[in-house]
């Protein structure tokens, strides 16, 4: 039954993003020897990690090397704790946040050129942007943001 809730945890911090990718790192003595300590947990063990430094006067070069990360880590999740506590501790999405550069302006131009003529393709859409903006972008980004747009625009009328 122990297995099973281990591997239904494991499922639930996967899904949740803050699986350790690395549990095999963590040799801090605690998540050796006590079954609420979970190596798995990423959260956690970033936690840990900190309290660690903060609260039991751990150098950082200590706990980094208990914990499995590298001193730069330490001092990154350092900073994300200090700005916005536990939820600093939570992985983040990497790379662009957005498509930055087909922003709402490009985008409705784009809008406003479909409409006049919707035979017009993505790859000639980006000549007609890049002429009126200067940007330099894949057909197939044009296509995606299309793509998005519309779907917003459904859920937002609910059709």
């Amino acid at each position: 039954m122990e297995n099973l809730n281990a591997d239904s945890k494991a499922k639930a911090l996967k899904a949740q993003g803050t699986l350790n990718p690395k549990p095999q790192k963590v040799a801090d003595e605690l998540f050796q020897k006590h079954d609420f300590f979970d190596s798995r947990d990423f959260v956690q063990v970033k936690y840990e990690m900190l309290r660690r430094v903060k609260k039991e006067e751990w150098t950082v070069t200590q706990a980094s090397k208990a914990f499995g990360f590298s001193r730069p880590s330490f001092y990154k999740t350092q900073n994300a704790f200090d700005q916005e506590g536990l939820l600093g501790l939570l992985p983040r999405r990497r790379g662009p946040k957005a498509a930055h550069k087909l922003s709402d302006d490009v985008m409705k131009f784009a809008e406003q050129v479909l409409s006049k003529d919707d035979s017009i393709r993505a790859r000639n859409l980006v000549q007609i942007i890049e002429n009126r903006f200067g940007l330099r972008i894949h057909p197939r980004s044009i296509e995606r943001a299309l793509v998005r747009k519309k779907k917003k625009r459904k859920n937002h009328y609910g059709k």
